[in-house]
């Protein structure tokens, strides 16, 4: 397992990060336990999760586990948790206002069983709240102890940049991170909220890194998915409903990444996490398995990188065609004009 910096903290992570979202929604408490296990015992130091995960139950899950495991075990573990969504429906039971947000991380303490939290992340912008409210309350988090660093969450380029300079300017400790959605079929965050997030020093951790299990080989053009799949239970399930994922450029990203699958005697999704995790200012990818044969295929991908032939074909397949202003050939050629 490689490890790398947090962002621009000094805090070690596993370049690998264990996703609980299926936490007591798809994997029962004896599943979740045996995922942690196993992916501690391969190298791996970080997880996250969130209150709105099976609505606390995931955290209640994580901290069943700390509490039953020895200490010298889970004090490898980089715990990393959200908030920012509704848990109870009253008018201040959501957004990143200073009476949610520190309602909301007692709740998770308490519920995780821990007296801090590595990394607390904003889960989402919030457009009613302030954002100097926000910060300055993520700040007393970080002075009171009670986090150690924090975050964000799905935040756009501006929206990441306005946060991080006005940390600086109220001279409030900084975001160290950023989630957002990252994967072969998701590449717009290239855009504006990569080249934000490596002017800040900010580490990205992307989720869903296997595009809801289309890179993974599961669909097949033309056959829409039944059976025990996600999709198949729901095709019109979240961002990635067969309707808006079943493209041609879908099928040619898909193909691409079988055909490196194929060649290196590997599984596609050891491919697909190889390339978001070897992304640049990318520090941890974000691993989702409903149970611990998908965790041990997922896990296979932190000794595998992709060549630089092997890179270029993934990003030739999955090129997004951009306008040629102001991001694609124009706009570059304009940006990098010599005065």
């Amino acid at each position: 397992m490689e490890y790398r910096t947090l962002g621009r903290s000094g805090c070690a992570v596993s370049a690998l990060c264990l996703g609980t979202m299926t936490f007591g929604r798809e994997s029962d408490e004896q599943t979740a336990h045996a995922q942690l296990d196993r992916f501690v015992e391969a190298g791996g130091t970080f997880v996250d999760t969130a209150d709105v995960y099976s609505a606390g139950e995931s955290e209640r899950i994580i901290g069943h586990w700390y509490a039953s495991r020895p200490a010298d075990v889970t004090a490898r573990v980089v715990l990393a948790t959200k908030g920012r969504f509704a848990m109870a429906d009253e008018p201040n039971g959501l957004g990143l206002s200073a009476r949610h947000l520190t309602r909301a991380l007692d709740a998770s303490l308490t519920r995780l069983g821990v007296d801090a939290i590595d990394l607390y992340q904003a889960h989402a912008w919030d457009p009613l709240t302030p954002l100097d409210e926000t910060l300055r309350t993520l700040d007393g988090f970080v002075r009171a102890g009670k986090i150690r660093y924090y975050g964000f969450s799905n935040f756009t380029g501006w929206q990441l940049t306005k946060a991080v300079h006005l940390a600086r300017e109220l001279g409030l400790a900084g975001p160290i991170s950023l989630q957002p959605q990252y994967n072969l079929l998701v590449r717009q965050i290239e855009w504006e909220i990569v080249p934000a997030a490596q002017d800040a020093g900010l580490g990205l951790l992307p989720w869903s890194p296997l595009g809801g299990g289309w890179l993974t080989g599961k669909y097949r053009r033309d056959q829409r998915p039944s059976g025990a799949t996600r999709l198949g239970e729901n095709p019109e399930k979240g961002m990635e409903a067969w309707e808006r994922r079943d493209t041609e450029r879908t099928w040619n990203v898909v193909e691409a990444v079988q055909r490196v699958a194929e060649d290196r005697g590997v599984s596609m999704a050891e491919v697909a996490l190889a390339w978001v995790t070897d992304r640049p200012a990318v520090t941890a990818t974000i691993l989702g398995a409903r149970t611990l044969d998908q965790l041990d295929v997922n896990l296979r991908a932190a000794d595998l990188h992709l060549t630089a032939e092997e890179t270029a074909a993934l990003d030739a397949a999955s090129d997004l065609h951009t306008p040629d202003y102001p991001y694609g050939e124009l706009g570059i050629g304009q940006r990098s004009r010599a005065i």
